[in-house]
């Protein structure tokens, strides 16, 4: 595992920087967007502009990251990698989390209040309803096939190779469809994978 190389790509939807982890029920936030989203990996021991500071004690963060998973996650997530990693005397944590079978995970954040989160970007970000109610139709082992698009549906594609997003209003200007259509369109794309809903602004959009 070349640490700098990981470090150097910065983070993002796959990858974390922790300086350390302090509670169970911060980091399960992390863990449970990871699972839900597409995986990825956590370093603990480096701080967000990316140096390497180490940890203290090793199998204290251990300790942390096991009872974030077990007890602060819900369904419990049972398939995280642990690699230690030394760099310069100093010791970093990387832990893998591969994309849940078992979508979609909620952790704790509160007695009685347990939340789902997925990774935009490089933030963990609450869901709503909705983008529950994907996730438990997304299952890596269970993913839609990929669909023949009509021509109204192609042009999100293809509006989405020039622009970072785009929202329900711009869809339904660029195709000329009212909102109960456009919005279904969307959604079924979503479902089949093409493109990607965010709903934690003060508007939903769509990405790529």
């Amino acid at each position: 595992m070349d640490l700098h190389k990981l470090i150097a790509q910065g983070e993002g939807e796959g990858l974390e920087f922790k300086q350390k982890t302090t509670h169970p029920n911060r980091i399960s936030r992390t863990l449970v967007s990871l699972a839900n989203t597409r995986g990825g990996q956590v370093l603990v021991g480096v701080d967000d502009t990316g140096r390497i500071l180490g940890v203290r004690d090793a199998e204290e963060e251990l300790f942390v990251l096991r009872e974030a998973a077990q007890h602060y996650v819900e369904p419990p997530l049972t398939s995280l990698r642990f690699q230690e990693v030394e760099e310069d005397g100093r010791t970093v944590l990387i832990v893998t989390v591969p994309e849940s079978l078992n979508k979609p995970h909620r952790a704790q954040v509160a007695p009685d209040d347990w939340r789902a989160y997925v990774r935009v970007r490089d933030a963990s970000v609450q869901t709503s309803g909705l983008t529950e109610k994907l996730l438990e139709r997304q299952q890596p082992a269970a993913r839609f096939e990929k669909i023949p698009l009509s021509k109204q549906e192609l042009a999100v594609i293809d509006y989405l190779k020039t622009r970072p997003r785009i929202n329900l209003a711009q869809y339904m200007k660029l195709v000329n469809f009212g909102k109960r259509r456009a919005y279904q369109t969307l959604i079924k794309l979503v479902l089949h994978g093409y493109i990607r809903h965010h709903d934690k602004e003060k508007e939903p959009y769509y990405t790529a």
